[in-house]
């Protein structure tokens, strides 16, 4: 899953073929149709799976918004991504994706009610994360932003 996750974290799911999957994951193609019954079944679990251990281990972590806060300036691909490119590219087209993705930004949303307005700092923070994918060094700005919402406790 994880593999999976992070080849449509990183490309998104309309760029990835099933020879791409196939390829990527070492599996037949007939293992893969038999397992997930499709591309879009794969991506679902994939979805599933990595909301399921990387959103749930923030919110019950000891320090969430450190977790959350590392995973914004990651340079690698993580389940922010994943989650970014579901919402942008399957949200609106997809009623599961979009209940997975909505589901997802509700938990986010819980762990940054700790910075004030949960919705606000949530979108504020995945849109950093958007920002960090595009290469900015947003490591400094998410600083700012974490010290200044701090500040204003």
């Amino acid at each position: 899953m994880e593999s999976a996750a992070e080849l449509f974290a990183r490309r998104g799911f309309d760029a990835v073929s099933i020879d791409d999957l196939v390829g990527h994951l070492g599996v037949h193609r007939h293992s893969l149709y038999r397992t997930f019954g499709s591309k879009r079944g794969l991506y679902l679990r994939a979805l599933r799976a990595t909301r399921k251990r990387n959103l749930y281990a923030i919110a019950a972590s000891g320090d969430p918004l450190e977790i959350l806060y590392t995973a914004v300036i990651s340079e690698g691909i993580g389940s922010l991504d994943l989650l970014l490119m579901a919402a942008i590219e399957q949200g609106a087209a997809d009623p599961e994706v979009a209940a997975e993705v909505a589901g997802a930004f509700a938990e986010v949303d819980a762990v940054t009610a700790a910075l004030g307005d949960g919705t606000l700092s949530t979108a504020t923070l995945l849109g950093l994360r958007i920002r960090a994918r595009a290469g900015e060094d947003v490591a400094r700005i998410a600083g700012e932003f974490t010290k200044r919402t701090q500040a204003d406790q």
